[in-house]
């Protein structure tokens, strides 16, 4: 008979990539961590893991077998949130993933809120600016902009995303504002590393812009920083620079001529026939946190 606690080892095993952190996780001693995991093994006659002193890997059948494991898992969650209605009933841990600012800014100041509502649920929140493979780090919900492209996943929209072009006042002083797209030429944009074109839209057709300046970066904080300093125009969201602009330190600037598409606010999910409650309930509450603090505002 498959025990609970043994999938708990397998599925914590793969996400921390070790038997010993998966035995932190779950506090159990590195020897039951092995033991639960030898117990299942032997319960269903093959094994799950190549194990060495160092790294853990999945067997072909441990990947076939570990999808299964994880919905058994939730849907034993989902069974003691019923026997428990209401915020008690929402427990286990939940992993998300957000870029640097936007994990700062906006999902931090929810999630505080939120764990104090549900107390036996905890949170996992990894920030990154780069894209992550959320199957691979066993993460429940990533957060991102623009369309998903990656068809092996299923995404929600959550809330439009407003973005804009923003420059520091004495740098349009020195440098002029532009007004069409084409002034951009001119102007020493901030882009991503590696990044030479901003999209725009012009009668309902997309229209790539040659950006480029005297610095570049992988992070956006360090460009809307290097924006603030007057290094250039940058390109960012609303809800990034709304501070900045109510206090002066950012001007908007509008083209004339064409418009920055919104990319949308997306919860990314791996592709699973089963979503967890607390999963669910997280998606809800922050939608309903977007519109509630005018961040960004819900899709039509």
């Amino acid at each position: 008979m498959i025990r609970l606690d043994d999938l708990a080892v397998l599925v914590e095993a793969v996400r921390q990539g070790s038997l010993s952190a998966a035995g932190r996780r779950l506090g159990l001693t590195p020897v039951a961590a092995s033991r639960g995991l030898a117990a299942l093994e032997a319960e269903l006659g093959v094994r799950l893991v190549h194990r060495t002193t160092r790294s853990l890997s999945l067997t072909p059948e441990g990947e076939a077998f570990l999808p299964h494991a994880e919905a058994m898992l939730d849907h034993a969650e989902e069974g003691r949130a019923a026997a428990a209605p209401g915020p008690a009933g929402i427990s286990g841990v939940l992993r998300i993933a957000a870029s640097v600012p936007f994990g700062r800014k906006v999902v931090t100041p929810m999630l505080v809120g939120f764990l104090q509502t549900h107390p036996r649920l905890h949170m996992e929140l990894r920030l990154n600016d780069a894209l992550v493979d959320i199957t691979a780090q066993g993460l429940d919900v990533a957060l991102r902009f623009g369309e998903l492209r990656d068809n092996g996943l299923v995404a929600r929209r959550l809330a439009n995303n407003p973005r804009g072009l923003y420059a520091a006042p004495h740098y349009l002083a020195e440098h002029g504002t532009p007004t069409v797209l084409e002034d951009l030429r001119g102007h020493s944009c901030l882009a991503g590393q590696g990044a030479t074109h901003w999209t725009f839209e012009r009668g309902g057709r997309a229209v790539r812009q040659t950006v480029s300046g005297r610095f570049f970066a992988d992070s956006v904080e360090a460009l809307h920083q290097a924006s603030i300093g007057g290094l250039g125009i940058v390109l960012l969201s609303e809800w990034n620079v709304r501070e900045d602009v109510e206090a002066g330190r950012l001007v908007p600037i509008t083209l004339v001529d064409a418009a920055i598409p919104d990319q949308g606010i997306w919860a990314v999910l791996p592709t699973r026939r089963f979503l967890p409650g607390r999963t669910r309930l997280f998606l809800d509450a922050f939608a309903a946190h977007l519109a509630e603090a005018h961040i960004a505002k819900p899709p039509a």
